[in-house]
C-alpha cells in the first residue's frame, strides 16, 4: 500500500509560481509511475502532468504545458509540481497518484491517490 502525503499548497496571485511536493511512503517508489491531477469545485479531476517511473519520460495537459514542470527525487521518494506564470484557472485541489505501471492521462487508472492539497490563484 502506497501512501501519499501532498504538501505546498496555498494562496498566490496570478503571475506568481508555487512548487508542490508529494513524499511516498513506498521504498520501491522507483518503481511507480507518478502524477498529478486536479479537481476544481464541480468539475471532474483531470489530469495536469505525469512522470515515468526513471523521470525520463514525462506528459502534460495542454492547458499547463510551458508553465508547469513535474519531476522526481528517488532519494527522496519524492515528486514535485512546479507551477509558474498562475492563471485564475489553475485554482483547485491537486492530488497526487502513483501507479505500478506506465503513466497515463486516464484518472481511473491510477491506483494510490494523496490527499490533496489546495491552490488558490487570486487577481
Amino acid at each position: 500500500q502506497v501512501q501519499l502525503v501532498e504538501s505546498g499548497g496555498g494562496l498566490v496571485q496570478a503571475g506568481g509560481s508555487l512548487r508542490l511536493s508529494c513524499v511516498a511512503s513506498e521504498r520501491t517508489f522507483s518503481n511507480y509511475a507518478m502524477a498529478w491531477f486536479r479537481q476544481a469545485p464541480g468539475k471532474e479531476r483531470e489530469f495536469v502532468a505525469s512522470i515515468n517511473w526513471s523521470g525520463g519520460s514525462t506528459n502534460y495537459a495542454d492547458s499547463v504545458k510551458g508553465r508547469f514542470s513535474i519531476s522526481r527525487d528517488h532519494a527522496e521518494n519524492t515528486v514535485y509540481l512546479q507551477m509558474s506564470s498562475l492563471k485564475l484557472e489553475d485554482t483547485a485541489v491537486y492530488y497526487c497518484a502513483a501507479r505500478y505501471d506506465r503513466a497515463v492521462m486516464r484518472t481511473s487508472a491510477w491506483n494510490y491517490w494523496g490527499q490533496g492539497t489546495q491552490v488558490t490563484v487570486s487577481s
